[in-house]
């Protein structure tokens, strides 16, 4: 079987121990005792996603080895998870979280306040990694009244701060082993690493001290990293992989959904914005002519059908339609070739070379070339370069050494990235930076909400970038996997709501 596999980083050799295989068939053994072997398209170049912005590391780690203070539900709100309850001041400028009790760390370290202060401080300090770190800056002073008790207070009010900390980013690690997260995480979640062969799976184990082991339906997950869309199809038509989150299998729905005995076909809603990000530190992307030309150049419609085979639903700003405070901006810089060229010639910009950094995901690859010939169609000559997983993070989003490139950003609460000083856009408009803050220091919802309005209108008028569609993902499983997302508000598989029938 041809799977692509994707090797990221360096972050040292398989951890654990290796797993005595089992001896029974995968369907002769008991419920309780059968293991699952789930997809992956790309592998984490790391397991430490307070240090690492691949969403590949949530999808692994996030509420399975470590945990945040709360927990997303599938419409995006927040759920209790290390933090039994929250209070919220007026303002919504101090806010105080009541603690768990009886939690412990892998290593046998207590969870307690002084966990959540060293990494509320450790991810908003100087010269942090975290993807997040604005959020963590925002909190001006961390107090712990007692070990089961933290009060947060914040620059400017957020009150989204709840679905904020139950992201990736703010996983709560134990400090004495924070550093080696990367290779072995240590967290206060029901599994813990057992093997990781670089380039090919990784695999999960039941922790025996989580606090609530009757919970752990799942005694031992593996997940596969399989890149090209043919052998994901092939993986589970074989029965090598009980599901697939986010599998690039459109073209093979009619197997899955004819086979219903075999297979259950869940097709689900995002936050995921696919969008065509513009270098705006480039001659000539700096210049809002040029950028407008090459979002009125983007036929969507065309782009959703090339890249997500008709999943996708148009968005015109760097918000997705089910989310709160939306605002349809898909009329601005709306499809014009014509309109396009006489931008590019007013910007003396016909004939620009540009280069196009496809990664490796299956929507970028298939929906590059189609915007390749659309963008060559107004008078830009564009060339495509492949590059692999860990060149995108390092090369596009941490050196800025690109042009244009085709990427889904599946964050929720991501819409301050066009505030961000020294993100990888490379956009700098004070006067968003002025219309974000005033937005930010509002407690006022109905403020806040106008304010997001004009906000997602500038961005679009800015044509900060080619704001493509929000995709809607596809999983297949099992016909008797339980408990599968049927909404996708991040990129995470929660082991602990999974259980076979």
């Amino acid at each position: 079987m041809d799977r692509r596999r994707f090797a990221l980083g360096a972050a040292g050799a398989a951890v654990g121990a290796t797993l005595t295989s089992l001896t029974l068939p995968v369907d002769a053994q008991p419920a309780s005792q059968r293991p699952l072997v789930l997809g992956m398209t790309l592998e984490p170049p790391g397991l430490d996603p307070t240090t690492g912005a691949a969403s590949a590391i949530a999808e692994v780690v996030l509420y399975n080895v470590l945990e945040p203070l709360t927990k997303v539900a599938q419409d995006g709100s927040a759920l209790p998870l290390l933090a039994t309850r929250w209070q919220v001041s007026a303002d919504q400028r101090t806010w105080t979280f009541s603690l768990r009790r009886g939690v412990r760390f892998h290593n046998g370290e207590a969870f307690d306040a002084a966990a959540v202060k060293f990494s509320f401080e450790r991810a908003g300090a100087e010269g942090s990694l975290n993807k997040d770190r604005r959020v963590f800056s925002n909190i001006t002073a961390i107090s712990a009244p007692d070990p089961l008790t933290v009060v947060l207070t914040l620059r400017l009010p957020e009150p989204e701060l709840p679905a904020l900390l139950a992201q990736a980013p703010a996983v709560i690690v134990e400090p004495k082993s924070a550093a080696g997260n990367a290779q072995t995480p240590v967290g206060t979640g029901p599994y813990r690493v057992a093997q990781w062969q670089r380039g090919a799976s990784l695999t999960l184990v039941a922790w025996p001290g989580f606090r609530e082991p009757a919970s752990i339906r799942l005694p031992r997950v593996q997940f596969r990293f399989i890149g090209e869309p043919s052998a994901q199809v092939a993986a589970l038509l074989a029965g090598d992989v009980d599901a697939f989150p986010r599998v690039a299998a459109a073209r093979a729905m009619a197997q899955f959904k004819a086979q219903p005995q075999r297979f259950q076909v869940i097709t689900a809603s995002s936050r995921a914005k696919t969008i065509l990000a513009i270098n705006h530190q480039r001659a000539p992307l700096g210049d809002v002519r040029v950028r407008r030309a090459i979002a009125m150049a983007l036929d969507r419609k065309a782009i959703i059908q090339a890249s997500a085979d008709g999943y996708g639903v148009p968005i015109g700003s760097y918000v997705t339609p089910d989310a709160p405070g939306y605002v349809d901006c898909t009329s601005i810089n709306a499809y014009h070739p014509a309109a396009a060229r006489a931008l590019l010639q007013e910007a003396k910009a016909v004939g620009q070379s540009l280069t196009l950094k496809l990664p490796p995901v299956p929507y970028a690859r298939q929906g590059g070339e189609l915007i390749a010939a659309q963008l060559g169609a107004i008078g830009l000559t564009i060339r495509i370069e492949h590059i692999e997983w860990a060149q995108w993070l390092s090369s596009v989003y941490g050196n800025k050494a690109y042009d244009l490139t085709l990427i889904a950003h599946v964050e929720p609460h991501d819409f301050g990235n066009f505030a961000r000083a020294g993100y990888y856009w490379g956009y700098q408009n004070p006067e968003f930076n002025a219309l974000y803050e005033r937005m930010q220091a509002s407690a006022d919802p109905a403020t806040r909400l106008a304010l997001f309005a004009e906000a997602q209108r500038l961005v679009a008028q800015d044509a900060v970038a080619g704001f493509l569609y929000q995709p809607q993902w596809i999983t297949v499983a099992r016909a008797n996997l339980r408990g599968l997302w049927t909404r996708t508000p991040l990129f995470a598989n929660d082991l602990s709501a999974l259980s076979w029938a």
